[in-house]
């Protein structure tokens, strides 16, 4: 595991080289926040953070509900059991096996890997403009219907889950870079999701920080280039 401190901002990056799977925690002052808890090999490194930084990990909040993001998400509940786990109230239904999609929505084929085997069920539903202390939460939608980020205006960091990727170059989500293509192919709709990131790019982001690769700074312009790459695609992967 490499750790880089970005503010109160720890990457927690598993498999760096190989394949990257990035978690966050935040330290609030008093307590911590977890974003995203990884695969279930994570769950030691993790843990190992949190209690280097010795402090309670208070929050578990999930970008959105894919295997590589909540693998570990029934051990970290274990060992901290009155954390709260939060999740979009969209995607709560996929952690439940629902992937019917409504009438408003894409009808493509919602993708990815999603782990029946987590009994661990969210506390609270999260929804645009929800603030967890220093995160203010923002809909993502694209890589799966109820994709959220969290922004951290006092610093201008995106911590952006799947709806971008740095691995192998800045990608908006579904399209495919062929070094790492695996977001790429777990993306249920790749122009929602170039939908979401021009909405989020208005956001001033000093530092941009992803599920799967690097973190970029000064990241606006080279957004604004990786969606035009998406939409010369036609937004499809």
């Amino acid at each position: 595991m490499r750790i880089r401190q970005f503010g109160n901002i720890y990457q927690l990056a598993f498999l760096p080289t190989i394949f990257p799977i990035n978690c966050y925690l935040v330290d609030e002052g008093v307590d911590l926040t977890l974003i995203d808890t990884g695969m279930v090999f994570c769950t030691k490194g993790i843990l190992q953070a949190i209690k280097k930084l010795n402090k309670p990990l208070a929050r578990i909040a999930l970008t959105h509900p894919h295997v590589d993001h909540i693998g570990s998400l029934d051990a970290i509940k274990a060992a901290f059991p009155a954390a709260q786990v939060y999740v979009s109230r969209r995607d709560a239904r996929l952690m439940m096996g629902d992937t019917s999609l409504q009438c408003t929505e894409d009808q493509a084929e919602i993708k990815g890997g999603f782990d029946q085997h987590v009994r661990t069920k969210p506390d609270d539903l999260l929804e645009a403009n929800r603030q967890l202390k220093s995160l203010t939460v923002y809909d993502a939608p694209g890589h799966t219907p109820g994709s959220i980020v969290f922004y951290q205006k006092s610093s201008a960091i995106l911590l952006a889950g799947d709806a971008m990727v740095t691995r192998g170059g800045l990608a908006v989500a579904g399209d495919k870079r062929w070094l790492f293509p695996f977001s790429a192919a777990a993306t249920w709709s790749p122009a929602t999701a170039i939908k979401s990131m021009k909405r989020l790019n208005q956001l001033p982001i000093r530092y941009l920080l992803v599920g799967h690769g690097r973190a970029m700074k000064d990241a606006n312009q080279k957004i604004t280039k990786a969606i035009w790459q998406a939409e010369r695609k036609g937004g499809h992967v």
